[in-house]
């Protein structure tokens, strides 16, 4: 999952990028508004960290101005102000939730999650398709009660098709996920993971179809019980 941060502090930004990478997020950091703009426009983020107190743009402004620009990325705003009514005012227009500093981090790594599951309608950090079981908080994958190890890049792209069944990822935004492990990551790329996970859930019961011109999708094969 992408994270991007907005943060002007190098202090502050350098434990979050640390932190969360750590946690298992693929993290981006800016520290100016227009940058955040740029990436949250052109680009596919799973959640957003907004500092409140930053150069060029307030970060109020700067969320009103993105959820005007039709930006749903979810967003959490994290602030030195304590004061009510700057995190009520924020959540008004438009953040998703609030954190002040000094924060935990291993709070903050569960609302972002909680924030990312909500975002995809998902109740809880456990993701199935049939035999085959996520953690999202954890990013352990099992197979009935048994640990199932993948190579992290692969383990990425399942999750992303695990969080989106039924609906079909586009291959551009498997390669965005993918961007922190390898800077050149082409489309061929991609289907080389797809290729490698294929024959490795095949004998699981469960398939890939390529949606051809947009992306995959990942099912269980015909004729296998659907996962309760």
């Amino acid at each position: 999952m992408r994270l991007l941060v907005l943060e002007d502090d190098p202090q502050v930004a350098r434990g979050l990028q640390e932190g969360l990478t750590r946690a298992g997020f693929m993290v981006d950091h800016v520290v100016l508004p227009s940058a955040a703009d740029q990436a949250l426009t052109r680009e596919a983020f799973d959640a957003a960290i907004i500092d409140l107190g930053l150069p060029q743009e307030d970060g109020l402004s700067f969320i009103r101005r993105m959820r005007a620009q039709g930006v749903k990325v979810p967003m959490l705003i994290l602030t030195a102000r304590d004061t009510l009514d700057d995190c009520v005012t924020g959540l008004e227009l438009g953040a998703d939730d609030y954190l002040t500093k000094p924060f935990r981090l291993p709070e903050l790594v569960a609302r972002i999650g909680a924030l990312i599951r909500r975002n995809h309608a998902h109740a809880t950090s456990l993701l199935k398709i049939g035999r085959l079981q996520v953690n999202l908080a954890t990013h352990e994958l099992r197979l009935d009660d048994d640990q199932f190890d993948l190579p992290p890049r692969e383990r990425v792209v399942l999750e992303c098709l695990m969080m989106a069944v039924p609906d079909v990822v586009r291959k551009d935004r498997l390669i965005q996920a993918l961007v922190g492990w390898q800077a050149d990551l082409t489309p061929n790329a991609i289907e080389v993971y797809i290729s490698r996970l294929r024959q490795k859930l095949d004998p699981l019961g469960l398939g890939i179809r390529t949606v051809r011109g947009i992306g995959y999708r990942l099912e269980e094969a015909r004729g296998t019980t659907p996962a309760g």
